[in-house]
């Protein structure tokens, strides 16, 4: 399917993960390296979120209730940080970096210019923007204004459990035409799933869940 990961031929595969602060970020790349561990992948985790020391602890441990490495490095530059973890990764032969970049309250030059910086630095092979299901037009908002600068692959919806519809998942994807990749369907480490159209469709319209309706159906 569109949602998949595109892998590097030559490992390691590099996915960056950008998102304001509060969207669910840090956890979704704890979750991802989780989901691609079960797949037989060698997941490295990289803190590159130096604005905010709670990050790289929060993704240090993340890392250590999955037993996935987490590649941490207090003295340096966000930049510095992205692109050590490369050596590091190949030296280590993990064949798939994810790199968590910060997240601000809202969208601001100096983030954005760090986090382009990085992509350009590192050119990596998938880009994701994560972001709250429950924010409504500001989250179309901000993923415009990420697409703009990054031009990435796929969204990533998190906090699509409860009474979220996930309402905000249709207009960015009509606005940044790119796929919505994965969905964050609760707080343990496996509540992530691949991002299936028509059940989300149906979580919209309130009409249950439409596919296995048909599936009943037929």
């Amino acid at each position: 399917t569109k949602s998949d990961i595109s892998f590097a031929q030559n490992p390691p595969t590099v996915i960056l993960v950008a998102g304001l602060q509060g969207s669910g970020k840090t956890t979704f790349c704890g979750k991802l390296a989780l989901l691609l561990k079960t797949k037989g992948r060698f997941p490295l985790l990289v803190a590159a979120d130096v604005h905010r020391p709670a990050a790289m602890d929060q993704l240090a441990s993340l890392g250590k209730q999955i037993d996935i490495p987490v590649y941490l490095d207090r003295s340096g530059s966000a930049l510095k940080i992205a692109q050590d973890s490369l050596g590091f990764a190949r030296k280590n032969i993990r064949d798939t970096v994810i790199v968590d970049t910060a997240g601000r309250m809202h969208v601001d030059e100096e983030m954005m210019n760090e986090v382009a910086a990085i992509r350009e630095a590192i050119r990596p092979n998938e880009i994701l923007f994560v972001v709250d299901a429950m924010t409504g037009q500001d989250a179309v908002n901000t993923a415009k204004a990420f697409h703009d600068r990054l031009n990435f692959d796929g969204v990533v919806l998190t906090k699509l459990d409860g009474d979220s519809r996930g309402g905000a998942a249709l207009s960015i994807r009509s606005i940044v035409q790119k796929p919505i990749k994965f969905i964050g369907v609760g707080e343990k480490m496996d509540a992530l799933e691949p991002f299936y159209p028509e059940r989300i469709a149906s979580r919209i319209l309130g009409m249950g869940d439409i596919v296995s309706l048909v599936e009943k159906a037929q």
